[in-house]
């Protein structure tokens, strides 16, 4: 292991300042905004007066090195691990996804977004933050969309559980779906948001819920190709972050006979196959993922990207260069630059890296 990879990371997250909302809110909003307290050896995240997480401090330390919040530090550690750009999601701010008062998450969106563009995505064009738009009213999300278009956002954070009422194959989507491809903003369904992260106690209950965090990122794939809405929008992609990418072609395989051999249910009928759209407008980020690396090799799916999940427990830092070098060692060349970099930059316009 003695040459660097580098890569392009399509998954990652900044802790943002935990007083944002009390500062940028008016009293009312505050404080029921995401706020963290930390007392009897355990971290308690709340929204909106509601227990949405309680954690021990040793497991929220362990996902906090100094980059994450730290700018200048988190561009040093992208050197060191062999990093050159990052799509960044939030942290704290994916809670806002959680909420169920539209003024509230509306607000709280607007000043992530103004406080990443001012103060973390200007620090480097290497950085590419998520814009955070409120779920709860599509007209909101459109507004925001635009407004996050002009501050320099290239894509939009949205939760795999949308609200209750809401599925992703509701019409009620659709001025959202037509504003992003307008825009050429590509949607980002971060897995594990918008719903617990708990679905099961007891024996095997931690890995349980871990795989449960992957499971509505398929089902935002089916709406989203199922009922028309990738196929009206050709231009329209989408990234399921953190979820994998092994299961596009199985969920491609399911949704194509599903369609051919229940033909007289399906409506509305598409201008292309599941598998056509889903090959050609949906993409995906793994971090350790074995399967990875054949699924774009032997199955011919493409959209594919490596993440670091910076800074989480689950990510690769501080071994990224040995992650690397167990998926990519004797990989031909071209698979590597495809998930390493290059189908980053069908999505995103990233700065060209300077060869060290």
């Amino acid at each position: 292991m003695t040459d660097k990879i580098w890569a392009s990371s399509a998954d990652s997250h900044v802790l943002e300042p935990l007083d944002l909302w009390k500062r940028a809110l008016p009293a009312a909003l505050a404080e029921r905004a995401p706020w963290t307290v930390r007392d009897d050896n355990r971290e308690t995240v709340y929204v909106d007066g509601q227990v949405m997480r309680r954690d021990p401090i040793s497991f929220s330390d362990a996902m906090r090195p100094p980059g994450a919040e730290d700018v200048s530090a988190r561009l040093q550690d992208l050197d060191e691990q062999g990093v050159w750009a990052e799509v960044v999601f939030p942290s704290r701010g994916l809670w806002i996804s959680n909420m169920s008062d539209a003024e509230l998450s509306r607000e709280c969106a607007r000043a992530w977004n103004d406080w990443c563009a001012a103060d973390f995505a200007s620090a480097s064009a290497r950085l590419l933050p998520s814009a955070i738009v409120s779920a709860l009213d599509v007209a909101d999300a459109v507004s925001e969309l635009g407004r996050a278009k002009e501050l320099g956002f290239q894509h939009v954070y949205l939760p795999t559980t949308p609200p209750a009422g809401m599925p992703y194959n509701n019409e009620i989507w659709e001025p959202l779906w037509a504003a992003a491809a307008e825009a050429g903003m590509a949607l980002s369904f971060h897995v594990g948001t918008g719903a617990s992260p708990v679905v099961a106690r007891g024996p095997g209950g931690a890995v349980i819920n871990y795989v449960e965090t992957t499971m509505p990122g398929q089902r935002v794939v089916t709406h989203l190709v199922a009922s028309g809405a990738l196929d009206r929008h050709p231009d329209l992609r989408i990234v399921i972050a953190e979820g994998g990418c092994s299961w596009i072609p199985a969920l491609a395989d399911r949704m194509d006979e599903g369609y051919r051999q229940h033909d007289m249910f399906v409506r509305p009928k598409l201008s292309r196959l599941p598998s056509e759209i889903i090959f050609r407008q949906v993409y995906t980020s793994f971090q350790h993922d074995r399967s990875a690396v054949p699924t774009v090799e032997a199955l011919g799916y493409d959209k594919v990207m490596w993440g670091s999940d910076y800074p989480h427990l689950e990510g690769t830092f501080p071994n990224t260069q040995k992650v690397l070098h167990e998926l990519f060692d004797g990989v031909d060349q071209a698979v590597i630059d495809r998930i390493t970099e290059g189908t980053m930059r069908e999505l995103f316009d990233l700065p060209e890296r300077i060869p060290a």
